[in-house]
């Protein structure tokens, strides 16, 4: 007798800025996905609607899934002796219960805890951190103030708030004073490089302030500190029991790994494993983890940092829903030590099975 199959709800898309990359990131993620699995395929347009994409993998990165005839409404839930999802057709709705939901959504409304959240009051069990632990990942002002009060250097910052209606001449002042120049001026609460700008004098400042505003949308800007240096990266899965990944490093032209680096590997290269010694990967293995456990985080998070020509490692961000195509950080670090895709996803939706319906990270007794 055939075992029941998982029934796992993939979602892509989003309202964010990183739709077009979440669309990139679910195409692997459903190459990829177990045999053993039944999957229904949920996408959220930019403007917020949700349907039940039956359709091609391969017309989904050119938005041509929208276009698709056999649409239809698809939502979560929130009452929980559903456990799954609604299927509108017309007047018509059905109950798909499912065992797990794997969001693949990047950036707003996706790993800042807003789903996550959705999940949790569902009583569905989800691939990923739980709400706070990716509110908090997301916002780069608590990541400082969290992983900090953990003893973890990280890159000295000062906190602007849009309710303060300073001067942007006053704010580069005092940035300049207290962080000297270069700095970056980032969101606090958006991925992909997006609004983020290194500054090296006053000219350009306050139109990059705004900017950053803008790509945050909730009122919140940092401005960091240039680290000299180069960047290294670390995944690491797990709930009670967290393991690490290979480490990688990037290389860059310019002054940042901005959008076109990451995703189009424009004046960019990464290397896996890092070139680094052993002393130092080892290093950044355990940054990696005790920033992972200092978050709270659960299931899985990218933690990226840096390496100064002092040898010293400074933390940088954690990325709790990072990239999912088949040429991107984190599953190419989890390869290196033995974890291919098809695995990857498999103990991804273990560790969530793992976890209590309510969200809490930690394994059912």
């Amino acid at each position: 007798m055939n075992e029941k199959k998982i029934r796992v709800a993939v979602l892509f898309g989003g309202v964010s800025s990183e739709h077009e990359i979440s669309l990139m990131s679910v195409q692997s993620v459903l190459r990829n996905m177990p045999e053993d699995y039944e999957v229904l395929t949920i996408g959220i347009t930019k403007d917020g609607r949700w349907v039940e994409y039956t359709g091609s993998i391969d017309e989904i990165t050119d938005q041509k899934w929208e276009q698709d005839k056999n649409l239809r409404t698809a939502v979560v839930s929130p009452d929980r002796s559903h456990k799954g999802i609604l299927l509108i057709d017309k007047d018509q709705v059905t109950v798909v219960p499912v065992d797990i939901c794997f969001p693949v959504l990047h950036g707003k409304h996706g790993e800042d805890g807003t789903i996550q959240g959705l999940f949790q009051l569902a009583g569905i069990p989800f691939v990923g951190c739980n709400m706070i632990s990716s509110a908090n990942c997301m916002d780069k002002e608590m990541t400082h103030i969290i992983v900090e009060h953990a003893g973890i250097p990280c890159a000295p910052y000062m906190s602007v708030y849009a309710w303060e209606h300073r001067d942007p001449a006053e704010v580069f002042a005092a940035a300049r004073d207290q962080l000297g120049l270069p700095f970056f001026i980032k969101p606090c609460n958006a991925g992909s490089s997006y609004g983020i700008h290194c500054i090296e004098g006053e000219e350009g400042f306050a139109q990059a302030l705004a900017d950053a505003f803008y790509h945050d949308g909730k009122g919140k800007v940092i401005l960091e500190k240039a680290i000299e240096g180069f960047e290294i990266g670390c995944a690491v899965m797990g709930n009670e029991e967290v393991i690490a990944g290979s480490v990688d490093e990037i290389e860059i032209a310019g002054s940042f790994f901005d959008y076109e680096g990451k995703y189009e590997m424009k004046d960019a290269a990464i290397y896996c494993p890092a070139r680094i010694d052993e002393e130092l990967f080892e290093a950044a293995r355990d940054m990696a983890k005790r920033a992972y456990r200092a978050m709270n985080c659960s299931g899985m998070t990218r933690v990226d940092m840096f390496v100064t020509p002092s040898r010293t490692i400074i933390f940088n961000e954690l990325n709790t829903i990072p990239g999912f195509t088949a040429t991107s950080r984190y599953p190419s670090m989890m390869k290196e030590i033995g974890i291919p895709f098809p695995q990857l996803i498999d103990d991804l939706v273990d560790l969530a099975l793992q976890r209590k319906a309510g969200g809490d990270g930690r394994a059912e007794q």
